[in-house]
């Protein structure tokens, strides 16, 4: 197609920054760049209708890391490392909540339960706990991880919970909404339906080839999490996570947000439905891709589980089902650096969307700074 002198001059000419992606992580660029530099052009590139990976898609688990994952950090990490990336998600909520307000995000926190399948598991998440709770006492000045009783009837798991008591739980679409309304308020453009296929640093200025069109930017930011391996060459891979709604369920009781196997099933009650999600473990490889998709391996184990052992007395039927694509790597920690002179990318944020993505997100527009 070819486009109009008025097009061409209202969206692609003289841009200051170009943001890939309109998640969290590139609608906290915007905000940042607009903030330091309030006169400058800016203009985002989202390849979807909505955003594309798992900023609209994930569960809303305003969520740093139940105690088994804890754990299981710290036989990869050191414990200053797993510290650090515990504060900085904890840091990414508190900027997530005042940024936006809790009130249009629905910010509730409920704490959040890691259910135990056996005694043994169970047992060495215990043995564990106080020497996890004294590396978090700094960030939290209390004690994280406490236990309390199966008061919501859950089956074929261990009678007392792992409560991580600063949990919470937000409203998903609500968040992107709200960041989307402030980021446009600032004046900052927002072109859908475009993907950015390649780019040419000349200089001064960045030449960008899309599947629409090509144009120049002085700076381009990559907020592109689990799709950037097809454009950038950096340590990230695609994870697809799936997820499943319940229609309504009239007098449903549960309230917080659960984990189970070491995080890698989770769900919440949100509008009296149980939303469920995960069972990547199942599947590595068949879910490292940035094909959107369910399969059935996964939708069934989902289902299995909710009939066992979350709704193991209730009738349910299934509303809808989806899936995100998040972006993860050998390290937990995420990548936000410069690539060279006017190119910066803020990735891998490894399903931690939620609670770093507001902080990545500033931090890499104040990487021009730096």
């Amino acid at each position: 197609m070819n486009y109009s002198y008025w097009e061409l001059k209202a969206w692609f000419t003289n841009i200051d920054f170009t943001i890939v992606g309109s998640g969290i992580v590139g609608l906290n660029c915007a905000l940042q760049l607009k903030k330091t530099y309030p006169k400058a052009t800016i203009l985002i590139l989202e390849k979807g209708m909505l955003p594309q990976g798992a900023s609209t898609k994930n569960a809303g688990f305003a969520c740093f890391g139940s105690l088994s994952e804890l754990i299981d950090d710290l036989n990869t990490h050191t414990p200053e490392e797993v510290f650090d990336l515990v504060d900085k998600r904890w840091q990414g909520l508190q900027l997530l909540r005042t940024n936006l307000g809790d009130k249009n995000i629905d910010f509730q926190q409920h704490k959040g339960f890691e259910l135990c399948e056996d005694e043994a598991f169970f047992e060495e998440c215990i043995s564990k706990k106080e020497e996890v709770n004294r590396l978090l006492k700094p960030i939290f000045n209390a004690d994280v991880f406490s236990t309390s009783d199966n008061t919501f009837g859950f089956q074929k798991v261990h009678n007392t919970y792992i409560t991580n008591n600063f949990e919470g739980q937000i409203d998903t679409g609500k968040m992107a909404a709200q960041l989307l309304y402030k980021v446009q308020q600032l004046g900052v453009k927002i072109v859908n339906g475009i993907t950015v296929e390649s780019f040419m640093e000349n200089g001064t200025e960045v030449a960008v080839k899309s599947n629409q069109l090509t144009f120049k930017t002085k700076k381009i930011f990559f907020a592109t999490n689990g799709f950037s391996k097809e454009i950038l060459a950096e340590n990230v891979q695609p994870a697809r996570a799936q997820v499943l709604i319940t229609k309504p369920i009239k007098n449903l009781p549960i309230k917080g947000t659960f984990h189970l196997d070491k995080g890698y099933y989770y769900f919440r009650n949100i509008d009296d439905r149980i939303l469920f999600g995960g069972g990547r473990n199942l599947d590595f490889k068949t879910e490292e891709t940035t094909n959107f998709g369910q399969t059935k391996r996964i939708q069934n184990e989902l289902e299995k589980i909710l009939k066992e052992t979350i709704l193991p007395k209730t009738p349910f039927e299934i509303a809808n089902r989806w899936s995100g694509i998040m972006g993860v790597g050998n390290q937990k920690n995420a990548i936000v650096k410069q690539l060279s002179n006017n190119v910066f990318c803020g990735i891998r944020l490894g399903g931690m969307g939620v609670a770093i993505g507001s902080l990545v997100g500033k931090e890499l527009a104040q990487l021009i700074d730096s």
